[in-house]
């Protein structure tokens, strides 16, 4: 009977408690594995940020709108190569529930902006050309079965056309996708010029704007420009990098790190003290079985390898179970929520960082039953036979 052999049996030597722990730790990395991947997806903006793009939004709020005016000064700011701008529409498809993140934008500057976005030269340019049609992303495109060609109305709750209706008739003349699936294309897009013309407030107005600068290296002086050229004015701006811009967003949502740090950290902690309790008991149940070992000529240096190995082994296996399963649970999900939470996938860095909790969880709930192991006496141990 070799080494593997023995510590297995050790492992599963009372299944019944071996299975309780697996499961203990399947729950754990599923829960860590579930979070992991949708924190990932949440942050992809900030992630997948340009860093020479740069977002000009109303002081006040984000929501809050700005002068068409605006974008002629901001294209004439040194170091800006490109201005666009994007306006919330919302919009859902039949019923509310069908929630579709739309936008209204320059489709020749706003696709300039994001050069990441990919689709065929062809709709591209019926994009730029025709005023009716609404550029969708391929997993909106995909949710909904949506294919180039077809004609859809899109509702609106809260913009109005001048006729009184809700309802904004649009021609599907192209679909885009990301260069890599960290991009979103969860989203669709039309014409500002179609939506400003057909508004019934609220003209002439901006959301936000996209702006390419020359470089990283001058983000700041362009920042502190714009923002000093509206000063003082009705509209104050508040200039800032893309990615500073979608961090902000998501801190509208709440503190989402601090909330799957504080419930993984509960998870582990409990795992941590049942995982540690059980494996002090166990080891203390073995004592003379460890005795044993020591008189047939194991060494203290075997067995508290063989110890420690038993625990890391059962956080291992338990460990991968969860993550296994998350998988699973992600994968199914991608599908039905690809539409609000695109590229929705179990990460690599969360699968790394998952590996290396297994390895320190079986080393410190492995660890002192490890060393009292090598502290059992012969004399002693068997004395008590």
């Amino acid at each position: 009977m070799n080494e593997a052999t023995l510590i297995r049996k050790g492992l599963f030597r009372k299944k019944m408690r071996a299975a309780l722990l697996l499961i203990s730790i399947l729950i754990a990395f599923l829960i860590f594995g579930a979070l992991g991947a949708f924190y990932s997806v949440f942050t992809a903006g900030v992630d997948v940020a340009a860093a020479n793009r740069l977002i000009t939004v109303n002081r006040i709020n984000f929501t809050v709108s700005m002068p068409y005016a605006y974008w002629g000064r901001i294209q004439q700011v040194e170091g800006v190569v490109n201005v666009s701008q994007a306006n919330w529409f919302g919009g859902y498809y039949q019923e509310p529930r069908n929630f579709i993140q739309t936008f209204a934008v320059d489709p020749e500057t706003y696709l300039a902006a994001y050069p990441e976005l990919v689709l065929p030269d062809d709709q591209r340019a019926a994009f730029i050309s025709d005023r009716t049609c609404l550029l969708v992303g391929a997993d909106i495109a995909t949710q909904y079965g949506w294919s180039v060609g077809e004609r859809i109305p899109l509702l609106s709750n809260i913009w109005q056309k001048s006729d009184g209706s809700s309802s904004w008739d649009f021609n599907i003349c192209g679909i885009f996708d990301g260069d890599e699936a960290a991009v979103p294309a969860n989203y669709a897009i039309f014409h500002y010029d179609y939506y400003n013309e057909e508004l019934a407030f609220n003209r002439d107005q901006i959301g936000w704007f996209i702006i390419n600068t020359t470089g990283s290296e001058v983000n700041d002086r362009v920042s502190r420009d714009i923002d000093a050229l509206f000063a003082n004015s009705a509209a104050e701006t508040e200039t800032s990098t893309e990615a500073a811009f979608n961090r902000a967003f998501l801190e509208q949502l709440g503190n989402i790190a601090l909330v799957l740090v504080l419930v993984i950290g509960a998870a582990f902690a409990t795992i941590l003290m049942i995982v540690g309790t059980t494996m002090v008991m166990a080891i203390n149940e073995r004592t003379r079985e460890i005795a044993v070992m020591k008189t047939l000529g194991f060494s203290e240096a075997r067995i508290f390898r063989m110890i420690l190995s038993e625990s890391i082994l059962l956080s291992l296996i338990g460990g991968l179970l969860g993550l296994g399963l998350a998988t699973l649970l992600i994968s199914g999900a991608a599908d039905a929520l690809s539409g609000f939470l695109p590229g929705l996938a179990m990460p690599m860095n969360i699968v790394w960082i998952a590996i290396g909790l297994m390895i320190a969880l079986g080393v410190i709930t492995g660890i002192i039953p490890a060393l009292n192991a090598t502290r059992i006496r012969i004399v002693d141990a068997l004395g008590k036979i």
